[in-house]
C-alpha cells in the first residue's frame, strides 16, 4: 500500500481555513466531490456518519476521517492543513490541523483497513508532522506524503 495510490496533488491543499470539525469535513467533501465525481451532500453524510460513531481525531493534532462511498471504484485519500486547529474531540484532547480523509468502495474490506493502518502509521512520526506542518505548497505536502510512504519509511 502506497500513500500515492491514494493521493492526488488534486486532493491536497495546504492552507484551509475551517472554524470547526463541521467546516473541515465539508471542505474536505467539496475536494473528495469535485475530484471523485461524486455528490459533496454524499461525501459529507459519510463522514459526519462515521465521527458519529466516534471521532477520528487519533491525536497529536492528526484525525484521519474515512468512509465508504458508493461510485468509488478504488481507495482515495484527501489531505488537508488546516490554518487554525479546530476542535475533533481526539483522543488526546488536543485541536486538529492534520486531517487525512479516505475513502473507500462500499465492497472494500481489509482493504480498507490496511489502508487506514497504513495512514496512521504515516503520520504518527513526530517529524513527517512538523515537515508538513511547516511545509508551504500542495507539491511540498504531496512529496512528503508519499516520500514518506515508500515502504523503507514503514
Amino acid at each position: 500500500m502506497n500513500i500515492g495510490d491514494l493521493l492526488d496533488r488534486g486532493t491536497v491543499s495546504p492552507r484551509v481555513s475551517a472554524s470547526s470539525k463541521r467546516q473541515a469535513l465539508t471542505v474536505i467533501a467539496e475536494i473528495a466531490a469535485r475530484s471523485f465525481g461524486l455528490k459533496t451532500a454524499d461525501v459529507l453524510d459519510g463522514l459526519v456518519e462515521r465521527e458519529a460513531a466516534g471521532s477520528t481525531g487519533v491525536g497529536h493534532g492528526v484525525a484521519v476521517p474515512h468512509a465508504r462511498l458508493a461510485g468509488l471504484k478504488r481507495l482515495r485519500g484527501v489531505f488537508i492543513r488546516l490554518e487554525q486547529p479546530v476542535e475533533f474531540k481526539a483522543v488526546d484532547d488536543r485541536p486538529v490541523d492534520l486531517i487525512f480523509a479516505l475513502f473507500a468502495p462500499p465492497e472494500a474490506g481489509g482493504e480498507h483497513l490496511r489502508a487506514l493502518a497504513r495512514v496512521s502509521r504515516l503520520l504518527r512520526q513526530s517529524d513527517l508532522r512538523e515537515q508538513l506542518r511547516q511545509a508551504h505548497s500542495v507539491d511540498a505536502l504531496y512529496a512528503l506524503l508519499v516520500q514518506e510512504a515508500r515502504p523503507s519509511a514503514a
